[in-house]
């Protein structure tokens, strides 16, 4: 309402000189719909009848805009005194406490975290305090082999006894060096007879295959040459890996042998399967690729001897050693004649030894023993008795396992045997030499045996 009387004020300034002619005028208050007063002031002109469009128009708009602007002025103050001020005032005050409520939860949860940590170490201070306290009143007991009491003649000053020093006290044992040939009854000594197997030597190092096809291998001597041609010195060798394997080295000696220089390389008529083969009597004997068929190689002549099917022996993977390389059939020879190691399906895996005939092949007598033969690494024969060896891999194995054909009883043993070379892959026995002849991982190795009377009285 005061902003009305203003605007009537500033008509007035911009009239002063109408105001001196004018002798009526006449100034009302009213009401309009909306109750609010109004204040009319009305002045008479003495000259006109009638305003006119011009003359007052410039001025009047002047005024008007300038009631325009003051206008918006007056609202403006009205708004920043009345609301500015408080709305501002409102958000900072908000924004403030919750910058400190939030704070203030930090603050109480950090607070019970400590409180939980202290409580959690206090707890542990307790425990380890008690049992360093029962350590203390525990004494430390002796215990001794024999049933009375037992002094100790050690000085007062040994530092083992100081038992509060703090430092770790050290046990010590003295180990004192045992020959093997101790623990040999004195009455296998000198034995030289047929007997059982006592223990394998380290092995001795010949030669090391230098080509990847003599990972694995078959190489051994003829423990009873037949003809001049070659003698029990010749050397024979044959490396198994490959598709097609038929070339036999000859060399004169192990002298050659270490050198590498064969003397002689013989061509087989049919390929060989894995590294089952054997030296005997002037032929090698060997099982035919993917097949059970046995084949007998002329050393002499140079020619297929004889061939023969073994019956229901499984080939090709069906009964292999531990370590694989489809060594289903194993044959060896040994003072009693030729043997075959094998397996067949109604054994049902388990080791079946036959003696064979050395000229024919044929079968004489087969027996059945009670370890299978995928759980050995290799076999091999000596007087008449199947041996197994535990692992093929294991730096310091056993032969596990005897089977003697002469009883039909087998039995575990435990002789040690070395895999120096981590990969043993064929083992096998010359009776001529007493030695075993094996290929362990590229190397090929001989280990000398030693042979006792067996428990048996066999002899």
């Amino acid at each position: 309402m005061w902003l009305q009387v203003s605007l009537l004020c500033l008509s007035c300034l911009t009239l002063p000189g109408q105001s001196q002619g004018q002798d009526r005028a006449s100034l009302r208050r009213t009401n309009d719909h909306a109750g609010l007063c109004h204040y009319t002031f009305t002045v008479a002109s003495p000259e006109e009848s009638a305003c006119s469009g011009t003359g007052m128009k410039p001025e009047m708009d002047g005024v008007s805009s300038r009631l325009t602007v003051l206008e918006a002025l007056v609202s403006r103050l009205i708004a920043g005194a009345d609301a500015g001020p408080r709305a501002s005032g409102e958000d900072g005050i908000q924004g403030a406490c919750s910058q400190v409520t939030r704070e203030r939860n930090q603050l109480e949860q950090d607070k019970e975290r400590l409180n939980g940590q202290v409580q959690e170490l206090q707890r542990r201070l307790a425990e380890l305090s008690q049992e360093a306290e029962s350590l203390r009143q525990r004494p430390c007991q002796q215990t001794h082999s024999s049933g009375g009491p037992q002094r100790d003649n050690r000085p007062a000053s040994d530092p083992a006894l100081n038992l509060g020093n703090g430092a770790y006290q050290e046990m010590k044992a003295e180990v004192k060096e045992v020959l093997a040939s101790r623990l040999i009854p004195e009455e296998n000594h000198n034995f030289t007879g047929c007997g059982e197997l006592q223990s394998v030597g380290d092995p001795v190092l010949h030669r090391k295959a230098d080509s990847i096809t003599g990972k694995y291998g078959v190489w051994l001597q003829d423990p009873e040459p037949q003809g001049a041609q070659y003698s029990n010195e010749t050397v024979w060798r044959i490396d198994t890996v490959g598709k097609d394997v038929r070339q036999l080295f000859a060399y004169e000696d192990m002298d050659q042998l270490s050198q590498g220089f064969p003397m002689k390389v013989l061509v087989l008529p049919e390929p060989m399967e894995s590294t089952g083969g054997t030296m005997y009597r002037g032929s090698l004997y060997y099982q035919r690729k993917r097949s059970r068929t046995l084949i007998r190689y002329d050393l002499t002549s140079e020619s297929l001897a004889s061939r023969r099917e073994l019956p229901h022996a499984g080939f090709h993977g069906q009964h292999p050693y531990s370590w694989g390389g489809y060594t289903d059939i194993d044959l060896a020879a040994d003072e009693q004649g030729l043997w075959a190691i094998y397996s067949t399906s109604k054994a049902k895996g388990a080791i079946v030894i036959s003696q064979l005939d050395p000229e024919s092949l044929e079968v004489r007598r087969s027996w059945e023993t009670n370890i299978r033969k995928n759980t050995v690494a290799n076999a091999f024969m000596v007087c008449g008795r199947l041996y197994t060896v535990a692992s093929y891999t294991a730096a310091n194995s056993t032969v596990n396992y005897v089977f003697d054909t002469a009883t039909g009883a087998g039995r575990a043993v435990a002789v040690p045997f070395k895999n120096k070379y981590r990969y043993n892959s064929m083992v096998d026995y010359n009776h001529a030499q007493r030695k075993l002849f094996a290929w362990d991982n590229f190397h090929m190795v001989t280990y000398d045996i030693r042979l006792g009377r067996a428990n048996n009285g066999r002899s």
